[in-house]
C-alpha cells in the first residue's frame, strides 16, 4: 500500500519562543509542499518574534536572537506563507495541538483569516499513537518480550513497572543508573508542582504559570498581594499546589519578619 496523494500536501515544523500559542512566537517555520504528481517544494524561513527568545528556547532549537535580528517579522511573509499551504492539506507532528494553532494564531495576528475547513489536517503522532499503543502492556511486550497477564491489577501493574525499568536501564548505555540521575531523565518539564502551575525558572526560584501573574516570580506576587494566597487556597487547586504556595508564602512572611527584626 502506498500513500495517494490527489491534493497538494503541505508538511510543516515551526520552531518558536515557547509553547504558549497566545503569548510566544514563531523563529522559524518550513515547509514541503508536495504536488499530486511528486512535484516537491521546500519553503523555510527564519522569522524575527519581535521579542528575545528565551534561552531555554534557544536550547532547543538553537535558534538565538542574533540569528533572527535581520529576519523578516511574521506579518511580513504572512501572506506568502499562506499562499503557499491555502490550497493543501496540511501535515506535521502533533500539529493539531501546537504547530497548527500556533500558525493559525500568528496568521490572524497578520489580518489573514483561516478557514480549517479549506485546509483538512494530518497529524502524524496521533496516527502513530493509535496504532503503536504507549501503554503500559505495550511498554512491558516492548521490552522483555512477554504478555503482561493481568494488565490493570495493581499488584501485576506494579511488578512489571518494576521490570521494565530494569530493562530498560540495562538495555539503552547512556541510560543512568542512579534514581536521581533517573528522576531528572524522566522529568518532562522544570514544574514545581505536579501540574505545572508553578514552574521553576533558571535560578530555581518558582515562577506563576497560570492566570493574570503567569511569568511572575511568585515571591514577589505574595509580596505585593496577599490576599492572592488566600485567594489560591480558598479555591479548587490540586493540594500540592497550595503546598507549594503556602511554602512560599511562609517563606515571605519569615523574611519579613527578619527585616522587621533588622531595622530595630
Amino acid at each position: 500500500m502506498s500513500l495517494k496523494i490527489d491534493t497538494p500536501v503541505c508538511i510543516f515544523d515551526l520552531e518558536t519562543t515557547g509553547i504558549d500559542i497566545s503569548k510566544d512566537r514563531i523563529v522559524e517555520i518550513s515547509i514541503l509542499r508536495v504536488e499530486p504528481g511528486g512535484a516537491e517544494k521546500t519553503y523555510t524561513r527564519r522569522i524575527n518574534p519581535g521579542r528575545p527568545i528565551p534561552s531555554r528556547a534557544s536550547e532547543i532549537h538553537g535558534i538565538t536572537d542574533e540569528d533572527v535580528k535581520d529576519a523578516p517579522r511574521f506579518e511580513e511573509v504572512a501572506e506568502e506563507i499562506y499562499k503557499f499551504i491555502e490550497d493543501a492539506y496540511l501535515i506535521g507532528f502533533n500539529s493539531n495541538r501546537f504547530d497548527l494553532p500556533m500558525l493559525v494564531e500568528e496568521l490572524l495576528r497578520a489580518g489573514i483569516e483561516v478557514d480549517l475547513k479549506k485546509n483538512k489536517t494530518i497529524d502524524v503522532q496521533v496516527i502513530y499513537h493509535k496504532k503503536e499503543p504507549r501503554n503500559l502492556s505495550a511498554a512491558y511486550k516492548f521490552y522483555t518480550g512477554k504478555d503482561l497477564i493481568n494488565a490493570h491489577s495493581a499488584e501485576q501493574d506494579v511488578l512489571a513497572t518494576w521490570e521494565i525499568l530494569k530493562e530498560q536501564v540495562d538495555r539503552y548505555e547512556d541510560l543512568p543508573e542512579g534514581l536521581e540521575e533517573l528522576s531528572a531523565f524522566s522529568s518532562h518539564n522544570n514544574a514545581a508542582d505536579f501540574q505545572g502551575r508553578i514552574i521553576y525558572d533558571e535560578s530555581g526560584r518558582e515562577v506563576i504559570n497560570f492566570g493574570k501573574y503567569k511569568g511572575q516570580l511568585l515571591e514577589k506576587v505574595l509580596e505585593k498581594d496577599p490576599g492572592y494566597y488566600g485567594w489560591v487556597m480558598q479555591a479548587d487547586f490540586p493540594l500540592y499546589t497550595k503546598q507549594v504556595f503556602k511554602n512560599v508564602f511562609e517563606r515571605v512572611k519569615l523574611k519579613k519578619l527578619q527585616q522587621k527584626f533588622n531595622n530595630k
